[in-house]
């Protein structure tokens, strides 16, 4: 990790101790070997998983830190593990759910939930409209994660039903962000949220500037969000 400890100082002001990085190395190495066999991502320089990955999964702290009402955290879509294991490294403390709808890529968050010996971690195999319907997952969560899933109407219903009420949802966004969560207003609003702000992100190598969207959870959601599965994407609200 030749970048990673100097970018999260001068981003964020957060100092990795030699273990966090050691966990760091050991994460992209197993990423690089998996990635040989399943398809988990299509960066896959160090310095660009350093970046665009772990940096990049990190940055989500410039808006949890100064709301961190509560340590349960859930990624939807989480993919490789972006934004949670990051997040997860760097704050030991939280209580991490990680959503995948491809077993493939659970079997290799299983793997490094073992390998860095984390604690703390549920790993759930299903989709996100599947998730919000269940009664011990529905507005249970303090913080919701997600990061490249959907578009901004279509994700709202993934992520807002998970949300307790005083909770937050945050989506980690490209230059597209002001564009979709104008075109999401409406939905946010009917799913029980509200937009609070949108935080620029430069990251260094990285020319676009990332986004991150944080919506607050003031209402319950209605019970018929979120639609079955495939709904949300194909008829967003």
């Amino acid at each position: 990790m030749q970048h990673l400890p100097r970018i999260t100082h001068e981003l964020l002001n957060l100092k990795l101790s030699p273990a966090q990085i050691e966990a760091f190395q050991i994460y992209a190495e197993e990423l690089m070997v998996w990635n040989e066999r399943i398809n988990l991502t299509a960066i896959t320089e160090p310095e660009a998983i350093e970046v665009r990955h772990f940096a990049d999964s990190l940055s989500c702290l410039l808006v949890m830190r100064s709301r961190m009402t509560g340590r349960r955290v859930v990624d939807v879509g989480t993919g490789a593990g972006f934004p949670g294991l990051p997040l997860k490294i760097a704050c030991p403390g939280i209580d991490l759910t990680l959503v995948e709808a491809t077993g493939k890529k659970v079997l290799f968050l299983q793997h490094m939930v073992e390998v860095l010996n984390l604690e703390g971690v549920t790993l759930i195999n299903e989709r996100a409209e599947v998730l919000g319907q269940m009664s011990e997952h529905r507005e249970a969560y303090d913080w919701v994660l997600a990061r490249a899933v959907a578009p901004m109407p279509t994700l709202a219903e993934y992520l807002l039903p998970l949300c307790k009420v005083g909770g937050h949802c945050l989506a980690q966004k490209g230059e597209s962000a002001h564009q979709e969560v104008t075109g999401a207003q409406e939905a946010i609003r009917l799913l029980g949220g509200r937009l609070v702000q949108l935080t620029p992100v430069e990251l260094p190598t990285v020319a676009e500037t990332r986004y991150l969207v944080d919506i607050e959870k003031v209402a319950a959601t209605p019970p018929r969000y979120p639609r079955r599965p495939g709904i949300p994407a194909k008829r967003p609200l």
